[in-house]
C-alpha cells in the first residue's frame, strides 16, 4: 500500500516512469546502490526524527551522518530518531522504505546539503524493494521539502 500511495504521488509530478522495483533488498544504502546499480552516496537516504510531537524527514547523502552539533543549531532541539514501531504510524511509510512521496499530513521534510553534490540520485518509494532517479531539480519539485539544511556530515569529517 505505501508504494502504491508513494506511485501514485509520483504520478502526480510526471515521475512515475523513473521508478525502480529491485528483485533484491534497498532497505539499506548498501543494499539499495547494489540493487539499483549505483553509488552508495547517490542514493538519498531518509532519515526520520521526532521535534516534539512533529515527525521531520531529512533526505541525505547515502554516506553522510547526522551532526549533532549541526542539527541542534539549526533546529533548536536534540536529533532524536523516531522510534522504529512509530516510524510507519508517523510518516506512512515502514523502515527500509521511508521517502518523502505520500507520507502523512504534518511530517515536515528537509533536504541536506550533501546531497547537492549529485546531479542523480535515488531515494526510496514507500518499500525496502523500490527506488526513484531523480535529478536534484525534480527531488526539490516533488519533494514536499521546507528548505535545505547543513546537518549532516561527511564519513571524511567523522571521528
Amino acid at each position: 500500500m505505501a508504494f502504491d500511495k508513494a506511485k501514485a504521488y509520483l504520478e502526480g509530478f510526471g515521475l512515475a516512469d523513473r521508478i525502480i522495483v529491485t528483485e533484491h533488498s534497498s532497505a539499506t544504502v548498501a543494499e539499495a546502490a547494489e540493487a539499483i546499480g549505483c553509488e552508495a552516496a547517490m542514493i538519498a537516504k531518509t532519515l526520520s526524527f521526532l521535534q516534539g510531537e512533529t515527525p521531520v524527514l531529512i533526505l541525505a547523502d547515502g554516506l553522510a551522518r547526522i551532526d549533532n552539533r549541526k542539527y541542534k543549531d539549526r533546529f533548536g532541539c536534540k536529533a532524536k530518531m523516531i522510534p522504529a514501531d512509530q516510524v510507519g504510524p508517523l510518516t506512512g511509510h515502514e523502515i527500509g522504505g521511508v521517502c518523502p512521496f505520500g507520507i502523512n499530513e504534518g511530517v515536515r521534510v528537509y533536504l541536506d546539503e550533501s546531497l547537492r553534490k549529485h546531479e542523480i540520485v535515488y531515494p526510496a518509494v514507500g518499500t525496502d524493494h523500490s527506488g526513484v532517479r531523480l535529478t536534484i531539480p525534480e527531488l526539490e519539485k516533488c519533494s514536499g521539502y521546507t528548505e535545505w539544511v547543513d546537518v549532516c556530515k561527511q564519513p571524511e569529517t567523522i571521528q
